[in-house]
């Protein structure tokens, strides 16, 4: 009974095999050891996703604003974002749900508050006093747009300039309108019968606050009395006014215009301007006028103590005759004109100064200036106005993102090594004064983090990433190692237009030191650190694939002879199996590819390269991508997947192990017989279709299925389906057999890959469920495979032989199926009908994606076609065939472990897990041995295990887990310094690293393997290779990225898939944890750039921003901690002392009171139809809590009360004070008059 018990307990743990859609062998009873039982600590409540921070310059920056007392600066974005800088770790990002352009950003100086102006002409006012900023009201105008916004300082009302030209003001705090308003008919003058135009300027009087400028686009500047409700004076300009910009006294003020020109009008004469100036135009020889230049969008009009001249600081202006000019920023001071060119448009700038009072000397110390791809600040109080240097990562998008890698728990000694060689790297010339932006608080350390990303220049720049920041660290530049390529006519000239250099995937390791970069150009260059100087040769090493062209299929005779590589000399001979003899020389000349400096080179400390390896092609096509690597320090190897071949390189002695299409890593767990189809005729000089030696010379077979039926093949006529789902241009099959001379071969050229001979894969009794079910026919398979090893090599026996020399060449992999591994497209959704993501790619992409179901047309449905693709225990349709197999699957997904790669392994060994686009996981078993006295090399040798996993899906992530639950890490060598004495009895390479703790040991009896691929997990039992659990992950949609993961000391499976949903799972049971809806839509960029670190992920979320999420509940609830402060109580500083003679003789400052003009007493209620309030999110909360909240209302009125006994305890300490010093200050006059009361005036 017990037993029985034990089984259906077994049955309901891994109940989500069956929804998988693969059928997984459930454990015969007895069998399961008792470490299987795993204690599972995760629950949901252990999950919240959330964002955390945001790095990077804002995208598509539209505003800029900056309080001069807190030191913060605020910039808004055209998707309605808004980035809050502070001192280094004080970064916050808002967005308004609007999505609305961010018009304008003013800041309430001091008030830990600001105000935002949209595109959707609504005003937004945010509460900065939180560590998350929110909206606490919005007001909505509906009949008129904005266009300018003035908040005085210490003041509550906000001016509001509309496109028609009116004037309203805004309360602050309730965010209502007044019913003040000025009309514009009533600002201009009676007599003028046009419109002035939108407002682009309100502001203040410096000296008078009763005055209010307002300036229109037409050129119309209107001072309006706010006390008596009418115009001062009109100025009327016949160029239009962009902005204006105040003296402090108040006397004068200069407007800069759409011609290039400034002009100065003075208070006393505003009938003509008091100066024009053209700061760039030159004079007209025969007028006196000067030339008209572009328009001046910002002009700032500033003064000083330690000069009578002002400060004048513009953008733009420039003259039109110098075409292609750089945008530029001009800083006039006296005679001296600074231009100051910028390399991208400016978008705004502000004069810092030291007072945030206008009528006071300004004190001008720095520019901050907002460019459409960059953010700078200039230093003012140097002659030579150098730039200060920037702590913000605003750099990471001056090379295109291509890929990120995100590491936690980092060696805490690593960041400062990096960040030492990383200063050698940093640019010179900067100003030596701090940041000028200096507001807010940092928040919480937090452990060492690293980010790497991969730039389309050929740059990995490494960041820190600890604490919410991001710092640059150290670079490293890929181009350097190649020759700088030189300009090539016909297709060269294509490629040389595109950056060669680009970066598709990075691979590194923090304990080890090494790095491996991979490109898009088809290159892998691994990279050792060393903290010396070292002049070395970087060695290269060519991999050349046999290929074919797009449109033929390549001949190649049965018996090739595999290409020895030499990584220092290029072989002259011809390659094997291309028919025009074409050498290694020739196919240099007519493929355009990246050339390595192979003279020795100086190399700085740091990363060093060691070496480079080339993915090549024979007939000059373009070379395969990358669609896998891994590498591992601890066997010295590493492993590229090149899409239908896999390259094994031994990196310590700098030599190609071999080079095999994955068609010959499976060619023996499946037997291949005849298809029932026809088969094309092909003369025997151009067949390359591999593995007819195993092909059944039989034309009939008895093969067993899953239900114990016996089925026989023949060759029948091809099926109708399959005759109408071809393409209208496709090549008719030759009916006649393959051997008949009357049968005339056609040309290669016109026959397409998708009408390749179709060849079952067929699994036999031995090979069910996607697993090997008996020990003999591993071995068999083994010892199959082998051979086909020691036949390529010129060895026999059972045995692995030693790999020296690399299999023979595969096709090329083709433009869609690049695509297709290396692209992913917009999600699917129930709405968009996508089948699958090879359907999406059609439409991304407009390519024609063979598939082995379109054989079958519209006679089956969606659900059908995935039960069969899902089902890997069914025999495969007689439409799939080995060449289509072979050019539809590529390796996707490559990992090295200690693992049991046969079933009669008895401990664990290196091995090599190979998964690819399929869902077939292969198992290589990889024994490196130490070198003899007589030979000092350490060999590596490599032996089939065939075993065979599936899934459905793609693969993306292998894992492996102890029986207690905990994630066993890929070994791998500690870094040690070389220049260090090496122990002489150590050998290069470690059979047993000394990485893996004693808690990480992989036990005797066995471990669990997890596979995750684009929809499917599952895990399994080794070396018993039994399938546990399985989970379908998504069904309408497919994974993205998914890893291994640890959360609260335990491990889970993270998935992030393509319509924006991220999932965990546990392990090993596969447990739905989290399942939230976090991004509404996702595309490329966000794809190719999202990867999982801990509790963490991060991802691109724009070409500039790279944004950090947690789905960590212990994260989100230590975020407040985590985040800096926006907002630090300080105190406004005083008015300067203006003195007695200049109080005296001066005019004084008049102040206004604007709620008695403004206010409803006095000014009534606006209209209801102009403008709607909305209250904010954080305002509906305010109202929550205290409708809800009576114990936490009593509590802060205690708190109250308790404030101001302590305020009135002071109080009346100072009164007690003040009454004893007057009673002294008494004492003392009364005995000073007793004193002089008798004496005369001649006697003091």
């Amino acid at each position: 009974m017990k037993k029985f018990r034990r089984v259906l307990d077994g049955l309901t743990t891994s109940s989500p095999a069956g929804v998988g859609g693969g059928a997984a062998t459930p454990l015969a009873p007895g069998t399961v050891p008792r470490e299987l039982e795993v204690r599972e600590t995760l629950v949901s409540d252990n999950f919240q996703v959330c964002k955390t921070t945001r790095h990077g310059f804002p995208f598509q920056p539209t505003a800029l604003a900056f309080d001069p007392i807190q030191k913060v600066l605020a910039i808004g974005c055209r998707a309605g974002g808004m980035r809050i800088l502070g001192r280094p770790g004080v970064d916050c990002h808002c967005q308004h749900e609007s999505g609305a352009a961010v018009l304008q950003v003013q800041f309430l100086i001091n008030e830990g508050a600001l105000v935002t102006a949209c595109a959707d002409d609504t005003l937004h006012l945010w509460n900065l006093r939180q560590k998350h900023p929110a909206v606490l009201h919005s007001l909505k105008f509906n009949r008129e747009r904005i266009t300018f916004c003035h908040v005085p300082f210490q003041s509550k009302w906000l001016y509001v300039g509309t496109e028609r030209g009116n004037t309203h003001i805004v309360n602050i705090e309730s965010f209502i309108l007044s019913g003040y308003v000025i009309m514009w008919n009533k600002a201009i003058e009676l007599s003028t019968k046009t419109h002035p135009g939108p407002v682009v300027h309100l502001s203040d009087r410096p000296r008078d606050e009763a005055k209010l400028l307002i300036a229109f686009e037409s050129g119309t500047v209107v001072q309006w009395d706010l006390r008596a409700k009418k115009a001062d004076f009109r100025i009327q300009y016949d160029e239009a006014i962009h902005s204006v910009g105040w003296h402090h006294e108040g006397k004068l003020f200069m407007c800069s215009h759409a011609d290039g020109s400034l002009t100065t009008w003075n208070m006393r004469n505003t009938t003509k301007p008091f100066q024009v100036t053209f700061p760039h135009g030159k004079t007209q020889k025969d007028s006196k006028k000067a030339e008209s230049c572009k328009p001046i969008p910002k002009v700032e009009f500033k003064t000083t103590r330690s000069s009578s001249e002002p400060f004048i600081v513009f953008s733009g202006g420039l003259s039109y005759d110098k075409a292609g000019k750089r945008p530029a920023l001009t800083i006039m001071h006296g005679k001296s004109v600074t231009v100051l060119e910028m390399d991208h448009p400016i978008v705004d700038f502000l004069v810092l100064c030291e007072t945030p009072y206008p009528n006071e000397v300004q004190e001008p110390y720095a520019v901050a200036v907002l460019l459409e791809k960059d953010f700078i600040m200039v230093d003012l109080t140097q002659s030579n106005f150098p730039v200060f240097e920037n702590p913000y990562p605003m750099d990471i998008h001056v090379s295109p993102v291509t890929c990120t890698a995100y590491f936690t728990e980092c060696p805490a000694d690593l960041i400062h090594v990096l960040y030492s060689l990383g200063i050698m790297q940093k640019k010179q010339g900067f100003s030596h004064k701090e940041w000028p932006v200096s507001g807010g608080a940092a928040g919480a350390q937090t452990e060492p983090e690293i980010i790497l990303t991969g730039h389309a220049d050929g740059s990995v720049k490494f960041w820190d990433a600890s604490a919410m920041t991001l710092k640059m660290l150290y670079m490293v530049k890929t181009c350097k190692v190649f020759e700088k390529p030189k300009a090539a006519e016909g297709r060269g000239s294509e490629v040389m237009e595109e950056d060669p250099y680009v970066v598709q995937s990075v691979i590194w390791c923090p304990h080890s030191q090494l790095l491996c970069v991979v490109g898009f150009s088809a290159y892998a260059i691994l990279y050792r650190f060393n903290k010396h100087d070292a002049t070395a040769e970087i060695v290269p090493l060519e991999v050349y694939l046999q290929s074919e062209t797009e449109d033929s299929v390549s001949p190649a005779p049965v018996d090739v002879h595999p290409a020895t590589v030499d990584p220092r000399i290029r072989s002259p001979q011809p390659f094997p199996g291309n028919p025009g003899g074409t050498t290694a020389s020739s196919v240099r000349d007519s493929a355009p590819y990246l050339k390595v400096k192979t003279r020795a080179a100086r190399m700085p400390a740091g990363y060093q390269a060691q070496l480079v390896i080339q993915i090549l092609t024979a007939d000059g096509d373009h070379p395969q991508q990358i669609t896998g690597v891994d590498v591992n320090s601890a066997y010295g190897l590493l492993a590229l997947g090149c899409g239908n071949n896999l390259v094994l390189v031994d990196y310590l002695q700098k030599s190609l192990l071999f080079c095999m299409n994955i068609q010959e890593l499976h060619s023996d767990p499946y037997l291949r017989v005849r298809s029932p189809h026809k088969i094309k005729q092909f003369s025997t000089d151009h067949f390359s279709v591999r593995g007819l030696a195993n092909f059944c010379s039989d034309s009939k077979k008895r093969i067993r299925t899953p239900n114990q039926s016996l089925t026989e093949l023949s060759d029948n006529p091809v099926p109708s389906e399959l005759e109408r789902s071809r393409s209208p241009t496709s090549v008719p099959h030759c009916v006649s057999p393959p051997n008949d001379p009357g049968c005339i071969p056609e040309p290669t050229s016109a026959v397409r890959a998708s009408h390749y001979s179709s060849v079952l894969y067929l699994l036999d009794s031995d090979h069910v469920n996607g697993q090997c079910s008996s020990t003999a026919a591993q071995s068999t398979a083994s010892a199959k495979l082998t051979g086909k090893f020691s036949g390529a090599t010129g060895t026999t026996g059972p045995e692995a032989v030693r790999l020296g020399r690399r299999g023979p060449g595969r096709p090329p992999f083709r433009k869609a199926q690049s695509a297709a591994c290396m692209e992913i497209s917009l999600p699917v959704s129930h709405s968009e009908g996508y089948a699958s993501r090879r359907a999406m790619l059609q439409q991304l992409h407009g390519v024609s994606m063979y598939s082995h179901d379109e054989h079958h047309g519209a006679a089956y449905s969606w659900s059908e076609r995935e039960s069969r693709e899902s089902s890997f225990s069914r025999s495969r349709s007689s439409s799939i065939s080995s060449v289509d197999r072979e050019a539809k699957e590529s390796i996707t997904a490559l990992h090295f472990m200690e693992s049991f790669a046969r079933k009669t392994d008895g401990a664990p060994s290196p091995s090599l897990w190979v998964g690819t686009s399929l869902g077939v996981v292969l198992v290589l078993a990889v024994s490196a041995s130490a070198g003899t006295q007589e030979n000092q090399q350490d060999s590596v040798t490599m032996s089939p295990s065939g075993t065979v996993l599936m899934v459905k899906g793609s693969v993306l992530r292998f894992a492996s887990l102890d029986f207690n639950g905990s994630l066993i890490h890929t070994p791998y060598e500690v870094w040690q310094d070389p220049h260090l004495q090496e122990n002489p009895e150590r050998s290069r390479r470690c059979k047993l690293p000394v990485s893996r703790s004693s808690s990480q040991d992989v036990p005797g009896e066995g471990h669990l393997a997890v596979v995750c691929s684009e929809k499917q997990a599952k895990v399994f039992l080794m070396p018993a290779q039994t399938c546990l659990y399985a989970h379908s992950i998504t069904e309408s949609s497919f994974v993205l990225c998914a890893d291994m993961v640890s959360i609260c000391n335990s491990v889970c499976l993270a998935c992030f898939c393509a319509n924006g949903h991220i999932m965990t799972l546990s392990l090993p049971s596969l447990r739905p944890l989290l399942d939230g809806s976090y991004l509404p839509l996702t595309d490329t960029r966000i794809a190719r750039t999202f990867c999982f670190a801990g509790g963490q992920a991060l991802y691109l979320d724009s070409p500039t921003e790279i944004q950090r999420v947690t789905y960590s509940q212990e994260i989100c609830d230590n975020l407040q901690d985590l985040l800096g402060e926006l907002f630090i109580p300080l105190e406004t500083p005083e008015v300067q002392n203006r003195g007695f003679l200049k109080g005296f003789f001066g005019s004084s400052v008049q102040t206004l009171d604007r709620e008695e003009l403004f206010g409803e007493a006095a000014a009534g209620k606006a209209s209801r139809s102009l403008a709607q309030h909305i209250p904010g999110q954080a305002s509906v909360e305010i109202l929550r809590g205290g409708a809800g909240g009576v114990v936490g209302e009593l509590a802060k009125a205690r708190l109250a009360l308790d404030e101001r006994g302590q305020r009135l305890g002071e109080l009346e300490e100072r009164t007690s004070h003040m009454m004893s010093s007057a009673e002294t200050f008494s004492k003392h006059a009364h005995e000073l008059m007793l004193k002089c009361k008798d004496k005369k005036w001649y006697q003091f």
